[in-house]
C-alpha cells in the first residue's frame, strides 16, 4: 500500500473517495501536519497501489498499515467510499480508532435512490461500450460540486482515470481480485463521529448521512448546503478549518 506519513502528534489517517486517491487530501495536508501526525494512503486499486489477484479486505489493509507504522490509535477521516472503509475499520478494530469524520460517506443499509440507480446504469453502459473517457467525465460531472474550480475538476479527472485503468487491468489479468465484505452495524459504533453531508450531493448520500446520524450513538451531523460530494476539494480552506476544529476539539 502506497502512503505518505508526516508531522507529529496524535495520528490522523485520511482515506480517499472512490473517484480519487490520496492526492485528494493535498489541500488539507500541510495544515493538518502542523498539528498532527498525518497519514494518507492509496487503497488497493487506486493511485499507486496495485490490485493483485487475491482476496483482500480494505479494512484489513488499513489495520496492517497502522501496524506497520506503529500507530496504536488514529482519528480516521474518510470521504465517500473512504468513509465506508472507515466504518469497516471501526467495526473490525474499534480500539484503533479515536474519532471518525465521514465526508459524504457511503454505507450499506440505505436503499438506492432513482438518481443513484440511473447513475449506476449509465456507468455500466459506458463500460460495456469501453468508453473510458465518457466514464471519467460522468464521474467528474456527478461528484464534483458547483463550488469546485477547474484545477479541482482536473485533479478528479486524473485520479478517476488512474483508478479505472488500474482496476480494468487487474480484471483483464485473468484472475479477478475479490474484496471481502465487512458487515457494519452502525448502532454498535460508539466512537465520536462527525457526519458531513452536502446540499448539492446526490440524494442517496444525503440519506445515508441522515440514517447514520440517528443510528450511531455518538454521531453529530453537519449539513453543508453549498457542498457537492467532495467538499474538501470544493471549498478546501473551509473544510480544512472544519477538520481542525473537530479533531482538536476547539
Amino acid at each position: 500500500m502506497t502512503y505518505d506519513d508526516t508531522g507529529s502528534g496524535p495520528a490522523v489517517l485520511l482515506v480517499h473517495a472512490g473517484p480519487a486517491d490520496r492526492r485528494m487530501w493535498e489541500p488539507q495536508w500541510a495544515a493538518l501536519a502542523d498539528r498532527f501526525r498525518v497519514i494518507r494512503c492509496d487503497l488497493r486499486g487506486f493511485g499507486e497501489t496495485p490490485l493483485p489477484p487475491e482476496r483482500f479486505s480494505f479494512a484489513g489493509d488499513v489495520v496492517v498499515l497502522l501496524d506497520h507504522l506503529e500507530v496504536e490509535r488514529a482519528a480516521v477521516v474518510g470521504s465517500s467510499f473512504g468513509g465506508k472503509v472507515a466504518l469497516e475499520v471501526a467495526t473490525v478494530a474499534p480500539d484503533r480508532v479515536s474519532q471518525l469524520v465521514l465526508l459524504c460517506t457511503a454505507a450499506r443499509g440505505v436503499d438506492p435512490t432513482a438518481a443513484f440507480e440511473a447513475f449506476d446504469k449509465r456507468e455500466d453502459a459506458l463500460m460495456e461500450a469501453d468508453d473510458r473517457d465518457g466514464f471519467v467525465e460522468l464521474n467528474v460531472a456527478t461528484w464534483v460540486g458547483p463550488e469546485a474550480d477547474d484545477d479541482a475538476r482536473d485533479l478528479v479527472r486524473t485520479m478517476q482515470r488512474r483508478s479505472l485503468d488500474v482496476q480494468l487491468a487487474a480484471e483483464a489479468s485473468g484472475e479477478a481480485p475479490e474484496a471481502e465484505p465487512v458487515e457494519v452495524d452502525p448502532a454498535r459504533i460508539d466512537i465520536p463521529t462527525l457526519l458531513v453531508s452536502g446540499g448539492h450531493d446526490m440524494d442517496f448520500f444525503q440519506q445515508i448521512a441522515e440514517n447514520l446520524a440517528v443510528t450511531m450513538p455518538n454521531a453529530e451531523h453537519l449539513h453543508l448546503p453549498w457542498a457537492g460530494h467532495l467538499p474538501n476539494l470544493e471549498r478546501p480552506a473551509e473544510v480544512t478549518q472544519l477538520l481542525l476544529a473537530h479533531l482538536t476539539g476547539d
